[in-house]
């Protein structure tokens, strides 16, 4: 089934329980950072556990757990070539995911570096008040 094809739920809203746990489990499968980094690998191309093993800095053995998560939740795809396991991505649409998600924790930030530099604007000026020992506002000499 390609991805084109697949039913979708244009809302969380009004789900069972039940789907809301599918969802969830969905979600914890992206929630370990080293997941998302096989996954930012696997968007280049296809790899075995021990390729991902040494670009990620761990062992086969713990590669292979977090591969054994995403290929549950169909994120990954895995195919046997003689003694290797080689994944790919099964789902592309976890890159638009994982973009939006992406897009706005930047602008979030972005958000708060510009409040920040109002505030250190603001309270920087040489004739801004300030606060004594004693809490009570003075006005700073020139």
């Amino acid at each position: 089934m390609t991805v084109s094809t697949l039913p979708t739920c244009a809302r969380m809203e009004g789900l069972p329980t039940e789907a809301l746990e599918q969802v969830a489990a969905y979600f914890q499968a992206l929630s370990e950072p080293t997941r998302l980094q096989i996954l930012n690998l696997l968007r280049q191309r296809e790899r075995s556990v021990g390729e991902l093993a040494q670009l990620c800095g761990y062992t086969s053995a713990n590669i292979s757990r977090h591969l054994a998560s995403l290929t549950a939740h169909g994120l990954v795809a895995r195919e046997s070539r003689g003694t290797s396991a080689f994944y790919r991505i099964a789902d592309e649409s976890i890159y638009a995911l994982c973009d939006l998600v992406c897009g706005r924790i930047a602008h979030r930030l972005q958000s708060k570096a510009r409040e920040r530099e109002l505030f250190l604007r603001a309270t920087s000026r040489p004739d801004a008040p300030s606060r004594g020992a004693n809490n009570r506002t003075v006005k700073r000499k020139a």
